[in-house]
């Protein structure tokens, strides 16, 4: 009797591609689903949940992203510098307003795996606030979202 094997992607065997992605006025939640996506790999046929196949994804434009309804002043975002009373906390415009590149960063790591896997992907991201990037050697490819 014949049995058909299963296909499990082996880490060297992922080709890895690079992705240019113009964050300039997209929501922020449905950029960062589409762009974990493409860090965990399934939008590639041979996507394996437990294995790296995931592709670099460069944002460019971060700044220039947008929020819905009363984001801006109602989130909030939370850091700790670990002694007592320690917590730190910024609205979502005092963050785009210092480091809009960790406005991006922290919607995609939400939506990545929480483990070694996950962290693993989440290196994969290049955030640049303006629309200058230092990858231009990978020549990346543009990805419409």
């Amino acid at each position: 009797m014949y049995t058909q094997k299963s296909f499990v992607l082996k880490p060297a065997d992922a080709e890895k591609k690079w992705y240019l992605v113009n964050a300039e006025g997209q929501t922020v939640g449905r950029i960062a689903t589409k762009i974990a996506n493409v860090l965990r790999g399934k939008i590639n046929p041979q996507y394996t949940p437990h294995t790296d196949s995931g592709d670099f994804v460069v944002v460019v434009n971060a700044d220039k992203v947008v929020f819905t309804g009363n984001k801006l002043d109602q989130k909030v975002y939370h850091k700790h510098s670990g002694y007592i009373g320690g917590m730190k906390k910024r609205t979502a415009r005092e963050q785009m307003d210092r480091q809009p590149e960790k406005v991006l960063m922290s919607a995609v790591k939400g939506m990545l795996p929480k483990n070694t896997l996950g962290r693993k992907q989440l290196t994969k991201l290049k955030v640049f606030a303006g629309t200058e990037h230092q990858h231009e050697a990978q020549n990346p490819l543009e990805l419409k979202l």
